[in-house]
């Protein structure tokens, strides 16, 4: 039996850095098929994009463009099937590797959670800045969304997701790994496979795992000590362009109504139990709902 690995770089596109995240293996079986596989090396999901330069003795049946979600660990891939008696496959391909998913399937009319206690009256505000979200530049066409809120005010998910960073005062370990810059604050990966980040956000007692899969409407932490707002990023990566892609939420106002809020309303927080299962499993449903 042949095999080949193959070490790619991961490109971080945020600041071009690479680091070797991502190593992708394939093994010839005795019929002469190529099986693939991939190595995330990193602590949380990747995305992994991979396109073939050059294909002899078989074809990629595989849909397109071809990007696939890595677990830290091991990912089985695809095959590529011997279709030639002249030999077994032969190929050279690339690859790179995104934080977040690089095609994502947005519903911009999704309903967030307005993100604080059910009952409490919140106050949008205009996020004049993102300054720190990855170094001293804002990126570029950047949005965000703004609540006005007090230290020690609990913290509620918008939507499900899985705990993919979280930070304190100050940030630690590799920055090839940091999802941005900012301190306080905790990101998640979103079922579409967007980011979010709340910034100004404490996880005080050590409740949040990576890889944590938090439901909507869970508490995530409280506003952070010193804060007077608290600020929703919500973005991904993109296959056609080196820059973020930004989006501007829906949030649920009140029973029934689902809209982009302004600094010109007052919110009564609702959590209905109908907005917070609709990315639950049944029987988390019967967990959380009690359904």
């Amino acid at each position: 039996m042949r095999k080949a690995i193959v070490l790619f770089l991961f490109l971080f596109q945020m600041v071009l850095v690479r680091a070797q995240l991502v190593q992708v293996e394939y093994n010839y079986n005795n019929v002469g098929d190529c099986i693939f596989g991939a190595h995330n090396q990193s602590k949380t999901p990747l995305y992994l994009h991979m396109w073939f330069t050059n294909l002899e003795y078989t074809s990629f049946r595989e849909e397109l463009p071809y990007v696939k979600e890595l677990d830290p660990g091991f990912n089985a891939l695809f095959t590529l099937a011997r279709e030639s008696e002249e030999g077994a496959p032969q190929f050279i391909f690339e690859i790179k590797t995104f934080r977040s998913d690089p095609v994502p399937e947005v519903d911009l009319n999704f309903p967030y959670l307005v993100p604080f206690s059910p009952g409490t009256e919140i106050k949008p505000v205009d996020v004049n800045s993102i300054a720190g979200f990855w170094g001293p530049e804002e990126p570029k066409g950047w949005k965000a969304t703004g609540f006005l809120a007090k230290q020690g005010m609990p913290v509620f998910a918008a939507r499900q997701g899985q705990i993919v960073e979280i930070t304190g005062a100050s940030r630690t370990g590799n920055s090839q790994t940091w999802y941005n810059t900012l301190t306080n604050a905790i990101t998640l990966l979103q079922p579409d496979g967007t980011l979010i980040t709340y910034k100004n956000v404490v996880d005080k007692n050590n409740d949040l795992k990576l890889n944590q899969k938090i439901q909507a409407g869970e508490q995530i932490g409280e506003v952070a000590a010193g804060a007077n707002e608290l600020v929703l990023v919500i973005y991904h990566y993109s296959l056609t362009s080196t820059a973020l892609q930004f989006i501007i939420p829906s949030f649920l106002t009140e029973p029934g109504k689902t809209e982009i809020v302004n600094s010109a309303q007052t919110i009564k927080v609702v959590h209905l139990d109908e907005v917070r299962g609709l990315e639950m499993t049944r029987k988390e449903q019967r967990q959380y709902l009690k359904k």
